[in-house]
């Protein structure tokens, strides 16, 4: 980072210390240390992109002894702030390290070519879930280092799958599919971990700018991001992503094998509680239906879920937003869909799929046969990143709840596939969502 990445009214490195007394609960040291110079004892050096493990070192965001601490943040992204309250609150001893006794991945993921590629993925660790074997000598030497991502294998259980199954169109085959309409899947969760310099190129910017706006936008919750240049590793405070995968994960990599695909981003409302003003849910449905039928015809099938909720905005935006399309006057339309969420948020979207094709590289996918999805975004940014993508998949019409026409022909019109008409000008003016208390 450039010298002139602090201005005069950027915080300065000489950091005063703060005292606060000791308390029952939380009987360490109270001083509070703001690092403002390079290095520390113990430090590990991370080398990113590094071709194995052992070259590239690894993430060590320990609370417990900073010396040895060579990332900005801290594990759990967003559930972080809980951990913190659970010390504060005297209901976790700051010091428990995690046993890590059989945690082991229940599936080999990579390693892949794209992970000594620094600029195919910047934003997860590529080695987050071999620590326990990759760093065995530094935890042996008392070394704080936690898994980024973890591997296991579960059964999906969905009422549309059962329907599905019921009505005929899925059929059991004791494998990926069980009599009782349980999906087998291997699932991979995965925490955020941001090299600075890639994650700027990524989005056209410095990593001084990215730094300093990230500092000045959690209100200056991370100083190192403006004192310690020499620390390129950051972990942010925001939720993560879960991957399904259902077949051979292996299989992920071969592009002979036929991939069904959907890249899904959260919507609680509609996944969860099932609310009928957007598509999110029957969506997913389908896309996991596809996956089930295209592994079992012999190919593999991925759902990438991230934690990104009301296109990132977050769901009191967008229940805001909800409030302004049902009261404005003429009703609910089409034309008005983006402009009534960029009024209140200011921006249409901050979902940024630039960092999205990340967990498909750490996969080894190099190509997707079938994409569910209509996203222009996530199909720019899955083809701009190098893999490529056969058939696209569309939401059938008749999954389409009434009330979510509105946002469908608005996405049309801004450029989401689709394989049939594109509302015009005249159509977008028609009032089709319901009011509120209709």
């Amino acid at each position: 980072m450039s010298a002139d990445a602090l201005s005069a009214d950027s915080p300065s490195p000489e950091v005063p210390v703060a005292v606060a007394p000791a308390s029952p609960n939380t009987p360490h040291p109270r001083h509070i240390r703001l690092t403002s110079h390079s290095g520390g004892f113990g430090a590990l050096p991370i080398v990113w992109g590094a071709a194995t493990a052992r070259e590239r070192g690894p993430v060590v965001g320990t609370t417990l002894n900073v010396s040895n601490r060579n990332v900005i943040g801290t594990h759990s992204g967003s559930y972080s702030v809980y951990r913190a309250l659970a010390v504060a609150a005297g209901a976790l001893k700051r010091e428990h390290r995690a046993d890590l006794t059989n945690t082991a991945p229940t599936d080999i993921i990579g390693p892949y070519p794209q992970w000594a590629d620094p600029e195919k993925i910047v934003s997860m660790d590529p080695w987050g879930a071999v620590i326990a074997d990759a760093y065995a000598t530094e935890l042996e030497a008392g070394y704080d280092i936690r898994p980024t991502i973890a591997v296991t294998q579960a059964h999906v259980i969905l009422p549309e799958v059962i329907d599905a199954l019921q009505k005929g169109r899925l059929q059991p085959d004791g494998r990926f599919l069980t009599a009782g309409g349980a999906a087998v899947v291997t699932k991979v969760a995965v925490e955020p971990v941001w090299y600075l310099p890639g994650v700027a190129k990524r989005f056209g910017c410095t990593e001084a700018v990215l730094r300093r706006v990230l500092f000045e936008e959690t209100g200056g919750m991370y100083p190192e991001l403006v004192t310690r240049s020499d620390l390129e590793v950051f972990l942010p405070p925001i939720g993560g992503q879960t991957v399904y995968i259902f077949g051979n994960p292996r299989d992920l990599a071969d592009p002979s094998v036929t991939l069904t695909a959907r890249v899904h981003d959260e919507c609680n409302g509609s996944d969860v509680f099932g609310s009928d003003i957007c598509t999110c849910r029957p969506y997913l449905t389908h896309a996991i239906e596809e996956c089930i039928q295209g592994a079992q015809r012999g190919g593999v099938g991925l759902v990438s879920y991230s934690r990104k909720e009301g296109r990132a905005l977050g769901e009191v935006t967008k229940f805001l937003v909800y409030n302004a399309r049902k009261r404005q006057v003429g009703g609910d339309t089409a034309d008005q869909y983006f402009a009534r969420t960029e009024c209140v948020a200011g921006v249409q979207d901050m979902r940024f799929q630039e960092l999205m094709p990340d967990v498909l590289h750490w996969l080894g996918i190099t190509r997707i046969h079938r994409l569910v999805s209509m996203s222009n975004m996530k199909y720019d940014a899955i083809t701009g990143s190098g893999i490529e993508v056969g058939e696209r998949i569309n939401i059938p019409d008749e999954l389409i709840p009434a009330d979510a026409r509105v946002e469908m022909d608005a996405k049309m019109a801004a450029g989401y596939f689709t394989p049939g008409a594109v509302p015009d000008a005249e159509e977008l003016k028609i009032a089709k969502g319901r009011g509120l208390g209709s």
